[in-house]
């Protein structure tokens, strides 16, 4: 794939493809290592155009962890510039390339400027099959040089809402011209882990996704001056002695479903110049997190 000019300049980084990954505990951040292979995965014909949205969308809300109100506007881009957010005109890539290890959610960092919480509008994105778009996104009262994607309802369900609203267009270039939409086939069965959480992926004609979960208590977020934004509105809390305090909830595994959601979302990081980024495959992951997520990321990149 090529990479039009006018995203060149910002579509940097290194890439490999290790067969297995372990990350390790240590007090600064995880230490990696692996295994490398050059046959592991195939990007191939998805037999379908990239696309991209037909108008413009915006939505604004609160934040989960700064608590602070913030406005996206999802632009319409040309085929083969991928998604990417512009904050306070510096273009950050949807790539895993410009992931970094945070606390409960994914971050993307690019010279000093970083776009946290990006994790359920780009999980919307991969799967409404928005291929290529413009994420500029502001807060009047953000820090210098960060900033975060409104929580909104907890889910993705806005983004999507809005999406289909718009509807899509095929993505064409500066020339005029569409482009083929590629999408990662795993050829040989791949994992990471740390401690007893893991993400492995099984060869599959198809996209499948199995999982398990193990949620620890959530004082530690409070304790780390996290989720200021987490209300009733946008979390389902539970109390052990009490059960759920907001009922109903939306599907009987929904806490499931929103490990689910993460996935789909870090996962398209793995995707440059318009490609699908969620690799055709048979996903079986347990208790992982964003951390891990991004590191099986790099492994399809």
């Amino acid at each position: 794939m090529t990479i039009p000019p006018k995203c060149q300049s910002f579509f940097t980084g290194k890439s490999w493809l290790p067969c297995k990954l372990q990350l390790r505990s240590d007090r600064s951040m995880a230490a990696f290592s692996a295994v490398k292979s050059s046959r592991l995965i195939s990007w191939r014909s998805t037999g379908r155009l990239q696309q991209t949205l037909a108008g413009c969308v915006e939505l604004s809300g609160k934040t989960l962890h700064s608590g602070k109100i913030c406005e996206v506007k999802i632009w319409p881009e040309f085929a083969g510039c991928g998604r990417y957010f512009d904050f306070q005109s510096k273009l950050v890539p949807a790539s895993v390339d410009f992931a970094e290890e945070s606390p409960l959610c994914t971050t993307l960092c690019k010279d000093g400027f970083r776009v946290r919480t990006v994790e359920h509008l780009l999980s919307a994105l991969e799967a409404k099959g928005v291929d290529n778009c413009r994420i500029e996104i502001k807060s009047l009262d953000s820090e210098v040089g960060d900033v975060e994607v409104p929580i909104l309802d907890g889910s993705a369900g806005k983004w999507v809402e809005v999406i289909e609203q718009m509807g899509l267009k095929v993505a064409v270039d500066q020339s005029g011209n569409s482009c083929d939409k590629l999408a990662p086939y795993l050829n040989e069965p791949m994992h990471v882990w740390r401690n007893d959480s893991f993400v492995a992926a099984f060869p599959s004609p198809k996209v499948l996704i199995s999982y398990g979960i193990d949620f620890p208590q959530v004082e530690r977020m409070h304790d780390a001056g996290l989720i200021k934004g987490g209300s009733l509105e946008n979390a389902i809390v539970c109390s052990v002695s009490k059960g759920w305090l907001n009922p109903p909830l939306r599907f009987p595994d929904e806490p499931c479903r929103h490990k689910v959601l993460d996935l789909i979302g870090d996962l398209s990081l793995s995707a440059t110049s318009g490609s699908q980024g969620f690799p055709v495959a048979h996903i079986v992951a347990y208790k992982a997190g964003h951390a891990l997520n991004a590191a099986f990321a790099r492994l399809i990149k």
